[in-house]
C-alpha cells in the first residue's frame, strides 16, 4: 500500500480536518508500526463507510466523554440508542423513502378498513380501536427496536459476562501484546481517548458490538417487513398495528401481481394479528414469557469466544461479531429452553394458523389470487428472510413457526366442526387452545396414509425446511447476512410435542 493511499483513506473515513490529522498522528507512529500497516494493503482496512458509520454511531450513542461511557455501561447490556443509529443508517443506505406519500398512506388505510368490513364477518373478536400506522422503514425501525433489544437484553447480559471473563482470565487483559477490537488500531479513530484504556474498552465492547449487530439486523429487516406482526408477535406499542407501503410496493413487483390485491391481503392479516392480540390479553405476556425464559437459560462456551477473539482484526467494527454471535460460542439447549422452546414454536404456529385461516375465509371472495399469496406467506414464514437469521444468531431462537400448515388445518377443522365462534371462544384461556398432534401422532397417521393409498404423506414445510437446513450445513460461511436466497436455517424436519401444557410451564 501506498502512502497516498492510506492518506486517501483516512480522508474518506473521517473526513478532510480529521483524516489529515490522523495522517499525521500515523506519521510520527514508530516506523515498525507504520511498515506493519503499509505491508497489509488497502484491502486490509475496513470500509470507510464502515467507520463512518462507527463514528456517527458513537456521535448518535452519546459515547462522546468518558461519563458517557460509564453511564452507557451502567444503563443496560444493550446501548439502544446506537443500535437504533445504525438501523436508521442502513435504511438510508438502502434508498428508503423518507416520508409516506399521500396516495400510499390513502391505499394503506384504505385496505385496512375493508380488511376490517371482511374479518367481521368471519370472526367474533371485536376490530381494535384506533387506527393502523402507515410507517416509512426508517419509522419501523424506531417503533419496534425497542421491543428487539428487552428480547435481547438477557442474551446480551450473559455474553457482556463471557466477554469480560474471556478476556481478563484467558487474555491478561489483551491479544497479541496491543488491544484489540472495535476501537482499537494502530490507526488513530478520533473517539474519546478514555476508549482506550483496555479495562474500559472491555466493559463497553459486548455492549457495543451487540448493538451493532441489532442494528444492522434492524436495518435490513426493515426493508423485509409488510406490517407490525410479521414475526407473530406485538412488536409495536399501536395495537392495531401498521403497513409499510414501500416494502409491499417491491414485495408486489417481485411478484408480479396487482399492488392493491397484496395490499389488501397483507391488511386482512395485519388486522386479524392485532385482533387476536387485542382480543387476547395474556397472549403477548405468554411469548414474553417464553422468550425470557429461553434466553435467561443461554449458556456461553468460553473457549469457542477466546477463539474468536483471537481471530479478530484490528479496527475491523466487524469482527468482534463472531464473539457475540450465539451460532458460534453458544452451548446447546437446556432441557428448561427446549420446553420453552416447544411452548413457543407451539403458540407461535397457532397464532399464525389461525390467522391463516380467518384471512382465507375473509378474504376469499374479493381477493382473486388469495391461493397463491397465502402459499407464498407460508413458506416465506417458514423459512425465514437473511435479517431474521440475524435476529436468531442474537437471541439464539427462531421466530417462526415449524408447524403453520398443520395449525392452519387444526383451526379450519375446528370451524367446520364446531363454528367460527367456539372456534374463537378457545382463545379464552391457555387451557382451552387446542393441541397440535404429537410427533408420534403424526408418524401414525402418515403410516396410515401411505398403507392406505399407497402414496406417502408430505409435510412440505418440513421439507422444505430440510432443503434449506442441510444447503446452509454445506455452506461454510454460514452468513446471516447472505441474500433472500440464501441458505438458511428455515426451521427443523422434526417436531416437537408443541402442547399448550408446554406452554403453560413457562
Amino acid at each position: 500500500m501506498e502512502d497516498n493511499e492510506l492518506r486517501q483513506w483516512l480522508i474518506d473515513s473521517f473526513g478532510p480536518i480529521q483524516g489529515e490529522m490522523a495522517w499525521r498522528q500515523f506519521s510520527n507512529l514508530p516506523e515498525s508500526v507504520r511498515d506493519q500497516i503499509m505491508s497489509q494493503g488497502i484491502d486490509g482496512l475496513p470500509k470507510p463507510s464502515e467507520v463512518r458509520s462507527l463514528a456517527e454511531a458513537l456521535t448518535a450513542g452519546g459515547l462522546n466523554t468518558m461519563g458517557d461511557v460509564q453511564r452507557t455501561v451502567q444503563e443496560g447490556p444493550i446501548n439502544v440508542k446506537m443500535a437504533q443509529s445504525i438501523a436508521l443508517n442502513k435504511t438510508r443506505e438502502n434508498g428508503s423513502t423518507t416520508t409516506v406519500s399521500a396516495e400510499d398512506g390513502a391505499a394503506a388505510r384504505q385496505s385496512l378498513s375493508e380488511a376490517n368490513l371482511w374479518l367481521d364477518t368471519v370472526t367474533d373478536f371485536d376490530p381494535v380501536k384506533g387506527q393502523a400506522d402507515v410507517l416509512t422503514r426508517a419509522q419501523w425501525v424506531e417503533k419496534t427496536l425497542p421491543s428487539w433489544a428487552k428480547f435481547a437484553s438477557p442474551v446480551a447480559e450473559s455474553m457482556n459476562d463471557a466477554l469480560a471473563s474471556v478476556f481478563s482470565e484467558r487474555l491478561g487483559g489483551a491479544m497479541g501484546g496491543e488491544i484489540s477490537g472495535m476501537f482499537a488500531g494502530p490507526v488513530p479513530i478520533p473517539i474519546p481517548e478514555g476508549l482506550k484504556d483496555p479495562a474500559t474498552l472491555m466493559k463497553l465492547l459486548g455492549n457495543t458490538s451487540f448493538a451493532m449487530q441489532l442494528g444492522q439486523g434492524a436495518g435490513n429487516l426493515s426493508s423485509e417487513v409488510h406490517g407490525g406482526f410479521d414475526q407473530g408477535i406485538a412488536l409495536l406499542d399501536n395495537p392495531a398495528g401498521a403497513l409499510i407501503p414501500e416494502n409491499i410496493t417491491a414485495y408486489a413487483k417481485e411478484l408480479e401481481l396487482d399492488r392493491s390485491e397484496v395490499m389488501e391481503f397483507l391488511a386482512l392479516h395485519e388486522v386479524a394479528h392485532a385482533r387476536l392480540f387485542a382480543g387476547v390479553p395474556w397472549l403477548m405476556p405468554r411469548f414474553e414469557a417464553l422468550i425470557g425464559k429461553y434466553a435467561r437459560g443461554i449458556s456461553i462456551d468460553l473457549d469457542a469466544m477466546e477463539e474468536q477473539l483471537r481471530e479478530a482484526e484490528m479496527m475491523n467494527p466487524e469482527s468482534i461479531a463472531g464473539a457475540v454471535n450465539l451460532t458460534k460460542v453458544g452451548i446447546g439447549d437446556t432441557p428448561e429452553q427446549q420446553e420453552a422452546l416447544c411452548g413457543l414454536e407451539s403458540l407461535l404456529a397457532l397464532v399464525d394458523g389461525w390467522v391463516d385461516c380467518v384471512v382465507w375465509r375473509a378474504g376469499m371472495a374479493h381477493i382473486p389470487h388469495i391461493e397463491q399469496l397465502r402459499e407464498m406467506m407460508r413458506r416465506e414464514r417458514a423459512v425465514g428472510g437473511p435479517a431474521e437469521r440475524t435476529f436468531e444468531s442474537l437471541l439464539g431462537l427462531r421466530l417462526r413457526p415449524k408447524r403453520l400448515r398443520e395449525a392452519a388445518e387444526l383451526w379450519e377443522s375446528i370451524t367446520l366442526s364446531e363454528g367460527a365462534e367456539q372456534r374463537d371462544a378457545k382463545w379464552g384461556h391457555p387451557d382451552l387452545l387446542p393441541s397440535l398432534p404429537t410427533e408420534k401422532a403424526e408418524d401414525d397417521a402418515d403410516a396410515t396414509a401411505s398403507s392406505g393409498s399407497g402414496t406417502e404423506a408430505v409435510d412440505w414445510d418440513a421439507e422444505l425446511s430440510r432443503l434449506l437446513n442441510d444447503d446452509r450445513h454445506a455452506d461454510d460461511s454460514g452468513d446471516a447476512n447472505d441474500g433472500r436466497n440464501a441458505t438458511g436455517d428455515a426451521g427443523d424436519e422434526t417436531t416437537d410435542d408443541g402442547t399448550t401444557d408446554d406452554a403453560d410451564k413457562a
